[in-house]
């Protein structure tokens, strides 16, 4: 099997905006915050977005949704995903303080999540082409580049892929991102290939592939069974950030002990300590999988009780796998 890099990587124009590969970092709740975006583009990402944010929290200016968004100069393009069901809150957090530095929105049609679905929001979005296009418009308005991450439909017998495909173009859509398994499925069992290769079909914007990608021979798969014009890798980033060295055949020198440790500091830059723990923890937390002895070392970072001492404990259990 040739290599990603080889065979498929290039760069990616979406709408007036190029990123500079076709690998995408997710959008994922409680993880993909400023540091871990800027890391997963440091070692090849094309972008990396971050987590979904309430068009409505942003209406009202909670301040806990705008944290969500923090990011600088060093991020671009930058790329924000939106979470909701109202036209008009979109476009009014599309236009808002909070987004201006943004130049991607991504419009969330696909989160499976039963809280999100019953409030009409994500997948829900997929049983209402006319809100999801009214939608699209009003993010459009305000003159950003948008894009659509969505799922085939609610279950197999209620498959609406090619035409929301073609109704987000329509729409106005730069790009869509189609998950390949339906609502019911959740993140569970392999996706449905010719799912996502019927939406590059119906349509002439890019199509990006997610969904089940967890080694770089997935990634290869996932652009031969569907002609998509590129992967966007999930939860496989949080645990093996360098499949994007990997899928891009990026140059460096990096390892995991290195990153977690860069993490640690950028993450102290941005956030309190308390904070910036927290999410050490969490990220540390999903480098060690498949690591022997992970109970004791979690437990042991769970204990500390500063940044200074929990870098001795991750220099420790990373540098002793590494050798």
């Amino acid at each position: 099997m040739k290599s990603f890099s080889e065979t498929y990587l290039k760069k990616l124009h979406i709408g007036s905006i190029t990123a500079g590969s076709n690998v995408l970092m997710a959008p994922l709740a409680g993880y993909t915050c400023y540091p871990f975006r800027m890391m997963c583009r440091s070692l090849g990402a094309g972008l990396a977005f971050t987590e979904m944010v309430s068009a409505n929290g942003l209406k009202y200016n909670d301040k806990a949704t705008a944290k969500l968004l923090y990011t600088t100069d060093a991020e671009t393009p930058k790329a924000v995903q939106l979470l909701g069901s109202v036209p008009s809150a979109f476009e009014a957090a599309c236009k808002g303080r909070y987004t201006e530095a943004y130049d991607i929105v991504d419009i969330n049609m696909g989160c499976p999540v039963p809280n999100i679905v019953k409030s009409g929001e994500g997948c829900a979005l997929t049983q209402d082409l006319p809100l999801a296009s009214k939608i699209i418009e009003a993010c459009k308005r305000s003159g950003k580049t948008v894009t659509v991450k969505f799922r085939p439909g609610m279950n197999r017998s209620r498959i609406v892929v090619t035409e929301f495909a073609r109704m987000c173009e329509d729409s106005g859509a730069d790009m869509i991102t189609v998950h390949g398994r339906t609502r019911n499925m959740m993140y569970d069992g392999e996706p449905v290939y010719e799912y996502i290769a019927a939406a590059k079909q119906a349509v002439s914007i890019p199509v990006i592939a997610n969904g089940g990608i967890h080694s770089d021979e997935d990634a290869v798969r996932m652009m031969e069974q569907t002609g998509a014009d590129g992967v966007m890798i999930a939860r496989y980033g949080l645990e093996d950030p360098l499949i994007f060295v990997r899928l891009t055949g990026k140059s460096t020198d990096a390892s995991k002990l290195s990153l977690i440790l860069e993490q640690s500091e950028l993450a102290e830059s941005c956030f309190d300590e308390t904070a910036a723990m927290d999410y050490v923890r969490k990220i540390a937390s999903y480098f060690m999988k498949k690591l022997p002895g992970t109970k004791t070392c979690k437990q042991e970072m769970f204990r500390c009780g500063s940044m200074t001492e929990l870098r001795r404990i991750l220099a420790r259990i990373f540098g002793e796998t590494e050798k």
